[in-house]
C-alpha cells in the first residue's frame, strides 16, 4: 500500500520530537539528538523535496506472537526479526518504484528506509496509510499493527492523500499490556523502559529493576502490537523473504547461550538481529534464563561467568542469583567475585538483593 504526503504535512512533529529528547526518553540513542533538525523537518533533510511517497509492506505473523511468552525455556524474538532483514528488501522495492516514478514523471528522488532521519510514522499517517496508535506505532485498518514503512522523497508536485483519522477510541489495550509500563501516557513512549529499546539499542547492562519484567523476550517485544483489536483485519504476510525462519520461531535458551561470535553471525545472517552483536544478544538470553525458573539452565549461566565480555558476565551473575539457592550463590560469589573486578557491582547487588 502507498500514499502521498506533503513534506510539511506534520508541522507538530518537530515539537513532539524536541519534547521527547528534552525528557531524555530516547535513552542512549544519541543519534536521535544529532539528527533532530533533519528528522523534524523533511525539507531540512532535503530542501528540494516537494512530495513524500510513503509505502507500507505487510509482515503480519502467521501465529499468535504472545503464545511463546508462556514457554520460559524458549526465546521470544520479535516477529519482524525472524525473517530476512526488511531494510534490504524494502529498499530494493522502493528503488523499483522510484525508477518508475522518474521514468513516468521526471524529477529527482531519494529513497529512505528506517535508517535515515525520517519520521516515517507521522508521514505515513499524513499519507493515509493509517494512524499512530496510543502505542505510538502505525495502525492500519487493513493490516493492523504489522506494517514496515519506507519513503520516497521526490521533487515532483504530487497530489497529496487525506490523512487517516486516529481511531483508537477508548481502547488502551496496548498500554495495559506493556510489561515495563513504557507508556507514561497515551501516544507517548519512554524508550528507556521499552523492551525493544533495552534488548536492541541499549548497549550497557539492562537496569536491574526492569530485568524481571522482560520474561523471555530476547530481541524486541510485540506485546503492544499483538494485542491491538485492529489486528482482526490483519493478514499473514505473503513475502517469503520476511517469513519467520523455523530456527527462530522458538529457539531454546540453552542453545542460544552457547553461541560464540561466529555462530551468532551464522545463525542470524541476513536478519535484523545481527545488528545487536553477539554480546548484547547473549546478555538478553541470560536475562531470559534468569527469568525462566528453570534450574537446569544454571550451568549455561555459570559457564558464561568466564566469558570475555563484562556485559555477558554481569548478566550471568544476575541469572545465577535468580536460579541458585541463596547459600549456593553466596558460595559461588566467594569463589569468583574477587577475580572479576569489572562485574563487582553485579555481584554486590545480587548478594544484597
Amino acid at each position: 500500500m502507498f500514499g502521498i504526503a506533503r513534506p510539511d504535512a506534520v508541522p507538530e512533529a518537530k515539537a513532539r520530537l524536541d519534547n521527547f529528547l528534552a525528557d531524555g526518553a530516547h535513552g542512549d540513542m544519541d543519534w536521535m539528538e544529532t539528527t533532530a533538525e533533519r528528522r523534524g523537518n523533511p525539507r531540512a533533510l532535503w530542501p528540494e523535496v516537494r512530495s513524500v511517497v510513503m509505502l507500507g509492506m505487510n509482515y503480519g505473523p502467521d501465529n499468535d506472537p504472545l503464545a511463546i511468552l508462556g514457554q520460559r525455556d524458549r526465546a521470544a524474538i520479535s516477529t519482524y526479526a525472524k525473517g530476512d532483514d526488511y531494510h534490504d528488501l524494502i529498499k530494493s522495492r522502493l528503488k523499483d518504484v522510484a525508477r518508475w516514478l522518474v521514468a513516468t514523471g521526471g524529477g529527482d528522488v531519494k529513497v529512505f528506509v528506517d535508517t535515515a532521519a525520517v519520521m516515517e510514522k507521522p508521514l505515513a499517517a499524513a499519507a493515509g496509510l493509517g494512524w499512530q496508535g496510543k502505542h505510538t506505532n502505525l495502525v492500519s485498518r487493513q493490516f493492523g499493527s504489522w506494517l514496515f514503512l519506507g519513503s520516497i522523497f521526490t521533487t515532483l508536485e504530487l497530489p497529496a492523500d487525506n490523512a487517516e483519522p486516529e481511531s483508537c477510541g477508548s481502547c488502551q489495550a496496548c498500554l495495559d499490556i506493556c510489561p515495563t509500563a513504557a507508556f507514561p501516557a497515551p501516544f507517548q513512549l519512554d524508550a528507556r523502559r521499552c523492551i525493544s529499546y533495552l534488548t536492541i539499542e541499549h548497549k550497557g547492562p539492562i537496569p536491574r529493576e526492569l530485568r524481571p519484567l522482560m520474561g523471555n523476550r530476547i530481541y524486541g517485544c510485540d506485546d503492544c502490537l499483538a494485542v491491538c483489536p485492529w489486528n482482526k483485519f490483519a493478514q499473514a504476510g505473503r513475502e517469503a523473504k520476511l517469513a519467520a525462519r523455523e530456527t527462530l520461531r522458538a529457539p531454546k535458551l540453552a542453545e542460544l547461550a552457547l553461541l560464540d561470535d561466529a555462530q551468532f553471525r551464522a545463525l542470524f545472517a541476513k536478519t535484523s538481529v545481527k545488528r545487536s552483536g553477539r554480546d548484547r544478544f547473549v546478555r538478553n538470553v541470560l536475562i531470559a534464563i534468569g527469568n525462566s525458573n528453570d534450574t537446569s539452565l544454571a550451568p549455561q549461566a555459570e559457564r558464561l561467568l568466564g566469558d570475555a565480555s563484562p556485559l555477558v558476565r554481569g548478566a550471568a551473575v544476575w541469572a545465577l542469583s535468580r536460579l541458585l539457592p541463596r547459600s549456593q550463590f553466596a558460595a559461588l560469589a566467594d569463589r569468583r567475585s574477587e577475580r572479576e573486578p569489572d562485574v563487582q557491582e553485579e555481584w554486590a547487588a545480587a548478594l544484597a538483593g
